[in-house]
């Protein structure tokens, strides 16, 4: 994870540390760094004491559910919209059975652990706006799991895309099958025939690693509700964040 430049300006580019006044802002992006993450890029393992924690400012990291014979399943993605590592705001200095990894290659700020429960622990904007955002997690990884247990691959498949595409920003991003069926929890056989129908239906284009949504309308279509409850609730959230305008 090699730092890619300064600080200062780039912070910004995530929503949360955006939000916030510049002096609060400041005592997070003090000693911070930013670095880029490849994609599978191992953050932290289970019950691993993570030293630091992640504000995305392009791509995206997933955090999933590790099983003891190794299977694992995503429950949430966290992309410029939020933070990685909210263990330490809670008071936990790892996290049993979950590892983060970043599913679209990507920079993220890298902020000390210590310095980041240090600053976050006291009354104030930071405090606020990381409850706030604390209770969309709970919403969307509900969702999320009521998703994975509910609902059939396809549509399960179309709103992950939809939701990496929102995250990245952008229409086209890396993205390997292989990977996108352990974030699914399936085998790669099965999401090979979810993927071959929403190519066929014209959704979107898969090629060499790559996945480009050709059409976000027709796709969230063939989502299933879940990806509008859970855009909804980010929505509000956004929403309510970027009306408090930056520091």
């Amino acid at each position: 994870m090699d730092a890619v430049g300064p600080t200062g300006d780039a912070a910004t580019r995530n929503a949360l540390l955006g939000a916030l006044p510049v002096e609060a802002r400041g005592m997070i992006t003090a000693g911070s760094r930013v670095v880029h993450l490849e994609q599978r890029r191992v953050l932290w393992e289970p019950g691993q004491e993570t030293r630091h924690v992640y504000f995305p400012l392009s791509g995206v990291i997933s955090l999933v559910t590790v099983m003891n014979d190794g299977d694992m399943v995503e429950f949430a993605t966290v992309g410029r919209e939020g933070m990685v590592g909210l263990h330490h705001f809670l008071g936990a200095p790892s996290m049993p059975s979950q590892r983060a990894i970043s599913q679209v290659a990507g920079d993220s700020l890298e902020v000390d652990a210590g310095a980041f429960r240090e600053a976050s622990q006291g009354a104030g904007p930071l405090r606020d706006l990381l409850e706030r955002y604390a209770l969309v997690l709970v919403v969307s990884t509900a969702q999320e799991v009521a998703c994975n247990r509910l609902h059939p691959l396809e549509m399960r498949c179309a709103r992950w895309l939809l939701t990496a595409r929102q995250q990245v920003g952008a229409d086209e991003f890396a993205l390997t099958q292989e990977f996108l069926a352990e974030m699914l929890g399936v085998r790669r056989a099965t999401v090979t025939i979810a993927a071959g129908l929403l190519q066929k239906a014209g959704l979107i284009r898969y090629r060499r690693g790559r996945i480009e949504v050709l059409d976000p309308e027709g796709l969230a279509a063939a989502s299933c509700e879940c990806y509008r409850v859970i855009h909804d609730e980010y929505d509000r959230f956004l929403t309510e964040v970027g009306s408090r305008g930056p520091g």
